[in-house]
């Protein structure tokens, strides 16, 4: 029943993930973020943990 909790918020972290990603990258401007390293990891990090909190909720 609870099934759908974790995909949204694994979809959520993709989602936020990529723009810092793109924004640490400096391909999204107009932020603090933008051309920061520090953001490109954290973003990547966020998209991992989206990827893994999805496939862990489909296969229970």
């Amino acid at each position: 029943m609870r099934k759908w909790l974790p995909i949204v918020l694994g979809a959520l972290l993709i989602l936020v993930g990529g723009v810092w990603t793109g924004q640490g990258l400096g391909y999204i401007t107009g932020s603090f973020m933008t051309g920061e390293r520090l953001w490109t990891s954290i973003g990547l990090v966020c998209v991992a943990a989206g990827l893994v909190l999805i496939v862990w909720a489909v296969r229970r």
